[in-house]
């Protein structure tokens, strides 16, 4: 069912499965209980890569040869899940731990692969489809679901399929700002960081196009109903994207992995990761083209980044340069994109960190704490009319309470968290397992008194931390983790 040999194995590198997951992420948002979730808790609009990149590595540890990495993740994921309840606009229920909104999540990765072939014109033979349908099937046992609420047959699954898709899903704001919102403004990948102009002429043409070919390609029912427009011609751009894009799996297998892919669109230019070498030569020739596109085109761009910027590898400590309080907000509290600082966003901070250092539940637990009670400390604080959350003039006119004894605290545990071998000092190992950059150039660049013999000292992490959360110092390793998208 998992592993190498599976049929889920050899569909993941398939190049068009990133158009497939798209459609299957928007029919995610337009189940109710769903699109509230991500509304009121995730990063999908201010962190989409840091959000694709960490789906992705889900993905491979579920699907995995591993069966102790694939028990971890679904733990994990539980007790994600379990965080994640309230009540939409329309004083709805939500809870991430409903057994159907989880079986119509996998339900929609199943069915959107399907339909992936099939628009392809290369339709999957039955048994492929009921071996795909079984190895979804076990994806939702692992988590601990039971295996009923998907139907038993594939036979069955397509009537249950059409009764969700007629009778459940709505145009929630989830979807609609996926569709219409999420690849217009796009933010640039980490690779494409200090590149305006060319990322803007790319978005410009690029998200118009995702948008109308993902429209066209969701169920006929379901886009009437929601109202959903359809370019003329949409319908043979659409099949034309998935015949190009399959085209892609004929090269050679290392370049198409998926996974590679995501890592680097992450990978920052500092990295000490080989491939970087690459990413450092191929940044400066796209730096380049972006400064002849400003020349020939008529996009209107913010100034391209310079040293000291955070946009690129030159360290904050030479560069001198610090966030306003607007940025600071927008670009590191505000972490799902909503416009306030509540709590979800201070739990996005920490299930990130969860995940990169793929902490076990006491360690996790631990964390979250921490950062709760933050929250509970910047409430009291700042939030001065009362409503539960902090906005932009709330925070600047009390910047200053940021720096109190509970975000030490959140310093202290995830120094500790990250010492993964207790002794009081984090190596380069530790470190590049939070900051995925290069431990040597970072610690010593950017000031730290700490970075002695090859190590990070307790005292030196938290004083950069605190710097960071709290004096707006744009950081070389803090600005991949929590600031960029």
């Amino acid at each position: 069912m998992f592993g190498p040999g599976s049929q889920f194995d050899e569909f993941f590198n398939d190049p068009r499965w990133a158009l497939a997951v798209v459609r299957a992420t928007v029919l995610e948002a337009a189940h109710p209980q769903i699109g509230a979730a991500l509304i009121d808790n995730s990063t999908f609009v201010a962190h989409p890569w840091r959000r694709l990149q960490n789906t992705f590595l889900s993905l491979r540890r579920m699907f995995g040869a591993d069966d102790d990495v694939r028990q971890r993740e679904a733990a994990r994921l539980n007790r994600l899940h379990a965080r994640l309840n309230g009540t939409d606009a329309r004083d709805r229920p939500y809870d991430a731990m409903d057994p159907e909104a989880r079986a119509w999540v996998v339900a929609t990765l199943f069915e959107s692969t399907v339909t992936m072939f099939r628009l392809s014109g290369q339709p999957l033979e039955q048994r492929a489809m009921e071996r795909l349908y079984a190895e979804f099937q076990a994806f939702l046992v692992v988590l601990g679901d039971e295996a009923g609420q998907l139907p038993p047959t594939l036979h069955e699954f397509w009537r249950y399929y059409d009764r969700v898709v007629e009778e459940e899903l709505e145009n929630t704001e989830a979807m609609r700002i996926i569709l219409y919102k999420l690849f217009d403004h796009l933010p640039a990948p980490p690779l494409l960081n200090g590149l305006p102009t060319l990322w803007a002429l790319g978005r410009a043409v690029g998200g118009p196009v995702i948008g109308a070919i993902t429209v066209a390609s969701l169920p006929e029912p379901f886009r009437r109903r929601a109202g959903l427009p359809e370019l003329l011609g949409a319908q043979t751009l659409m099949q034309s994207a998935y015949l190009t894009v399959g085209l892609a799996r004929f090269l050679p297998d290392g370049w198409i992995r998926a996974e590679n892919i995501a890592d680097l669109l992450a990978l920052t230019p500092d990295s000490d990761d080989p491939r970087a070498r690459t990413v450092r030569a191929l940044h400066q020739k796209m730096k380049r083209a972006g400064a002849f596109l400003r020349l020939v085109t008529p996009f209107a761009t913010e100034p391209e980044s310079g040293p000291g910027s955070g946009s690129g590898p030159e360290p904050a400590a030479r560069g001198g340069m610090r966030r306003d309080a607007e940025e600071f907000f927008r670009e590191v509290l505000d972490q799902t994109g909503d416009g306030y600082l509540d709590w979800p966003d201070l739990a996005a901070m920490a299930r990130e960190l969860s995940t990169r250092l793929d902490l076990d539940e006491p360690e996790e637990t631990r964390l979250y704490n921490a950062y709760a009670d933050w929250w509970r400390e910047l409430q009291s604080a700042l939030d001065t009319d009362g409503d539960g959350r902090v906005s932009a003039q709330e925070y600047a006119a009390a910047a200053p309470s940021l720096a109190g004894p509970a975000l030490i605290r959140v310093a202290e545990v995830l120094f500790d968290v990250t010492d993964k071998d207790g002794n009081q000092r984090i190596d380069a190992d530790e470190y590049r397992a939070l900051f995925r950059t290069a431990f040597h150039r970072d610690t010593t660049g950017t000031g730290t008194s700490g970075g002695t013999g090859g190590t990070y000292t307790r005292s030196a992490f938290v004083k950069d931390f605190l710097s960071f959360m709290s004096g707006r110092q744009r950081s070389t390793p803090y600005d991949p983790l929590l600031a960029q998208a």
